[in-house]
């Protein structure tokens, strides 16, 4: 382990044309079996287990729509990432290509809004888990078992980068296969040949006989629709993770590729088999949860258990993920001066400081939902309600705009390219405006917006005036400082500014002579 920090990660210099590597002091230790099973086992979240309930309860059968709806969004972001990533894998993702398209203060607010957004759901998750547990131990402070889930993944992120991917790729492979098992047990209750049940097939009654598809009208749908939008976050994480990959372009590929099946099987699939099995009025798919109704209504034994076992596993794995991304994020941001020095340092190929900063955060976010719970942790769930959405609106622009100068200048590098472009982008933008509104007519969903937008404009703000500020010159060590910094061919909106190790990629401004 080095004992003196590594200078700030010089971020996204182009991939090698050999190895297919970024330049980066961030180690490249992740395996393709690592990123592929975390791509796999990254569309089975937290979200989908314990969050699908509530909007069950809320469109009844029509919820298989609402999925539907949000997964063809997700799938179009997804698309637009990839392409992007593809291009020019970063550590820092959409923040990086934010920045590269629209300018730095884009880079510094979708970046910031992201890690705010990780570490917030970091302490959430480490709640939901810790229930578990203490449903299991009811002596047992709750507190305690937040505190042990924070050293283990705050200690599995501070040692290499393939501690983090072993234990996402076991996460990962029992999410996956539990969630097969689930929708093959559900298919052969379907057709009423579960072995061992004599519980006869339901055809179409729950779907139609309990006061039809749509039983609470347009506005259950609406409901259930912006209940499923967000249990899709955290998909953005592997995009991160290619860039520390053995090959992150070819992973990156994959990973988008197969995002239309993962998404369709995974999440489409299992609102379908829930619906179809159970009724969508049953009190048990709220307060036991959608997936254990259902396996108790097909008698299994000891459902309980096993899917509590399941789900604790999609909150570990959660927690895992997005230390890693937060820390990430965070070390990609201070690379392009963009956040405070010392969480860019690294050691050992490891930002073990924004590692630490990102488990603390999350920690006290814990603590808050102890001390303050109707106040500053109500402010702070309210301030991630809408960020994804301000996520996915930066990946869109970035894509609508990088997509011409990739063309013009580095065709060769669009390995993915986003279906029907420009279209689906304006479809996409749309899809998201429309989210915004139906928000904003919901009461519940409200006060989230308003905050979400207070703190994105909190951070654009911010993240202008650091703009304007800020001396162009690149810092010392950089691949700019190195080569004697010149102006970028492409300075974003201020004009001959030089975006500090900007990635050589599709407009070539960090190509050096």
């Amino acid at each position: 382990m080095s004992r003196t920090p590594a200078p700030a990660p010089v971020e996204d210099a182009a991939a090698d044309g050999v190895d297919n590597k970024v330049d980066s002091p961030l180690t490249h230790g992740l395996k393709q079996r690592h990123l592929s099973m975390i791509a796999l086992g990254g569309v089975i979240g937290a979200g989908l287990f314990v969050g699908s309930g509530a909007g069950i309860a809320a469109a009844g059968p029509s919820i298989v729509v609402a999925y539907a709806i949000s997964g063809l969004l997700v799938m179009l972001v997804m698309r637009m990432l990839g392409e992007m990533s593809a291009a020019n894998p970063a550590s820092g993702s959409f923040s990086v290509h934010a920045e590269r398209a629209i300018g730095p203060w884009a880079g510094f607010t979708a970046g910031w809004a992201f890690w705010f957004l990780l570490c917030v759901a970091v302490g959430l998750e480490g709640i939901g888990a810790a229930k578990i547990m203490v449903g299991w131990f009811p002596d047992s402070p709750e507190w305690a078992w937040v505190a042990l889930f924070m050293l283990v993944f705050c200690g599995t992120n501070l040692a290499a980068v393939k501690n983090f991917g072993e234990f996402e790729f076991w996460f990962a492979a029992l999410k996956v296969g539990a969630i097969t098992v689930f929708l093959g047990i559900g298919a052969l209750a379907i057709l009423g040949v579960l072995p061992g049940s004599d519980t006869p097939s339901p055809g179409a009654h729950n779907l139609t006989g309990l006061g039809g598809f749509l039983p609470n009208g347009s506005e259950g749908l609406i409901v259930g629709l912006l209940a499923s939008v967000f249990a899709y976050g955290g998909l953005e994480t592997v995009t991160i993770a290619a860039a520390e990959s053995e090959r992150p372009v070819e992973g990156v590929a994959k990973a988008v590729r197969t995002a239309m099946w993962r998404i369709a099987i995974f999440y489409i699939g299992s609102m379908a088999v829930i619906v179809t099995l159970v009724p969508w009025n049953d009190k048990a798919v709220v307060t036991d949860g959608p997936y254990v109704a259902t396996l108790n209504h097909l008698g299994i034994p000891a459902a309980g258990q096993i899917m509590n076992v399941v789900v604790l596993i999609a909150l570990l794995s959660a927690m895992n993920a997005n230390v890693y991304g937060a820390s990430r994020m965070a070390c990609s941001l201070v690379s392009r001066r963009q956040g405070p020095k010392a969480l860019g340092a690294v050691f050992g190929g490891v930002p073990r400081v924004a590692v630490l900063v990102s488990s603390v955060f999350g920690f006290v976010c814990v603590l808050l939902s102890y001390w303050r719970p109707n106040d500053i942790f109500q402010w702070l769930l309210n301030m991630i309600g809408a960020l994804i959405l301000v996520v996915w609106i930066f990946i869109a622009v970035s894509q609508l705009l990088l997509r011409r100068r990739t063309e013009r200048e580095a065709p060769e590098k669009l390995v993915v390219k986003m279906w029907f472009y420009p279209v689906l982008t304006w479809v996409a933008l749309a899809g998201m405006a429309a989210v915004f509104v139906l928000m904003a007519r919901e009461e519940e969903t409200r006060m989230q917006l308003y905050w979400s937008g207070g703190l994105t404009l909190f951070l654009a703000v911010a993240g202008f005036i650091l703009q304007t500020v800020r001396t162009p010159m690149a810092e010392p060590g950089s691949v700019a400082g190195a080569a004697g910094a010149r102006p970028a061919a492409d300075a974003g909106p201020v004009a001959g500014e030089k975006l500090d190790a900007e990635p050589a990629g599709d407009d070539g401004a960090a190509k050096d002579d």
